[in-house]
């Protein structure tokens, strides 16, 4: 595996622990579980800063997790999901030393009104994994 696909893999094994349902690159189901749903987003590692001695490239990559939760306690809900995802990087920077720092980003929450239902709040969290490889594509 190559080491970009090796830390996503990790960050999805760190929020696979959280109560919610964690996904990776799927779709928003019909109906979205009581603990809550994360879907983590593969994002875009961005143009590298490369160093020529010995080679490397140095990527901020950017990815996602759409946070989601729906009820009527939507509110609470959705910071303690939050919180829970921010302790669970504070406790790793690193993912196992598979990148040099791990840090989200304020997400900016919207509520979604859904017909017959109780609304959802949700949001998009910017996760930057800082993270050097040898080969762009390994």
């Amino acid at each position: 595996m190559s080491i970009r696909e090796t830390i996503l893999a990790a960050l999805l094994a760190r929020l696979s622990a959280l109560p919610a349902t964690v996904l990776r690159g799927e779709v928003l189901p019909e109906k979205v579980p009581p603990k809550g749903l994360l879907i983590l987003r593969d994002g875009e590692p961005g143009e590298p800063e490369v160093t020529l001695s010995p080679l490397a490239y140095h990527y901020q990559h950017r990815a996602e997790i759409e946070a989601v939760v729906q009820g009527a306690a939507r509110d609470a809900a959705f910071d303690a999901l939050c919180t829970s995802i921010g302790a669970v990087l504070a406790a790793d920077r690193t993912l196992g030393g598979l990148c040099d720092w791990t840090e989200a980003e304020a997400p900016q929450p919207v509520d979604l009104p859904v017909e017959g239902a109780a609304s959802l709040k949700a949001a998009v969290i910017p996760v930057v994994l800082h993270y050097s490889t040898a080969d762009p594509l390994g």
